[in-house]
């Protein structure tokens, strides 16, 4: 189903104990994009589209609010973002995102999720430059064309249109959301989009199909994802079972 979907692990909290992980993560990436960018979504547009993805993702409106009122103390935790990159199963490449208020702790178990799993940490830049920074939006529709034309009438800088089994993925530099959004809004009306954010997708995949690395490679995605701290990991892995 086009990069995106090769590139995204979708949202499926299944068990408590995903939800748990999925609601904090989505209360710390609203708490600070309100506390940097100001609480009331209408003057904050990074805001409002980040509520808008944490509805789909059916996180309560409670959590929601929780983080906005944090944000409006002024005060609370003082987080930042840490990025790490590295290598899986047939040096397949990953970048893992995270939002910490202890970076060295964050480390720590980034670095333990990597080596338990016979994984490789990199240092900056060891393979982001093989990954664009792109703003992502899939939704229902075969006409490339006229989506193509309708952005570059409104001037956005986009990357690519690509149309796969029913859907269309849209890529443009991740300065160009905003733009991109409203113009594919201005064009279709009302659109529903199956995926709308900024992502890290790869250039290139690399194919795993042998039964062991794709164990692995599960098991070193869930570990990273069972850190508290990460937010997102962006891979180029093709699993080929």
């Amino acid at each position: 189903m086009g990069r995106a979907f090769q590139n995204r692990k979708e949202s499926m909290a299944k068990t408590a104990g995903m939800k748990t992980r999925l609601y904090s993560r989505y209360g710390k990436e609203i708490y600070i994009c309100a506390k940097n960018g100001g609480v009331e979504p209408d003057g904050n547009i990074a805001l409002k589209h980040l509520i808008t993805r944490a509805k789909k993702d059916q996180v309560p409106a409670h959590v929601i609010e929780k983080a906005i009122d944090k944000a409006k103390g002024g005060g609370g935790e003082d987080y930042e973002g840490a990025r790490y990159e590295g290598f899986g199963p047939n040096n397949c490449m990953l970048i893992v995102d995270c939002l910490t208020d202890n970076v060295k702790r964050t480390y720590t178990e980034v670095r333990q999720a990597f080596v338990k799993n016979d994984a490789k940490l990199g240092g900056p830049g060891t393979v982001a430059h093989m990954f664009d920074h792109s703003a992502v939006f899939v939704f229902e529709g075969d006409d490339d064309e006229a989506i193509l034309e309708a952005l570059m009438m409104a001037d956005v800088d986009v990357t690519d249109v690509e149309v796969e089994d029913g859907l269309t993925s849209v890529y443009a530099p991740h300065t160009e959301y905003n733009k991109t959004r409203t113009a594919l809004i201005d064009t279709l009306g009302d659109i529903e989009f199956k995926v709308e954010n900024i992502s890290w997708v790869p250039q290139t995949m690399t194919e795993i199909s042998d039964a062991e690395q794709i164990e692995q490679f599960d098991k070193l995605v869930a570990a990273l994802e069972d850190c508290d701290d990460v937010q997102n990991v962006y891979h180029n892995a093709e699993v080929v079972e």
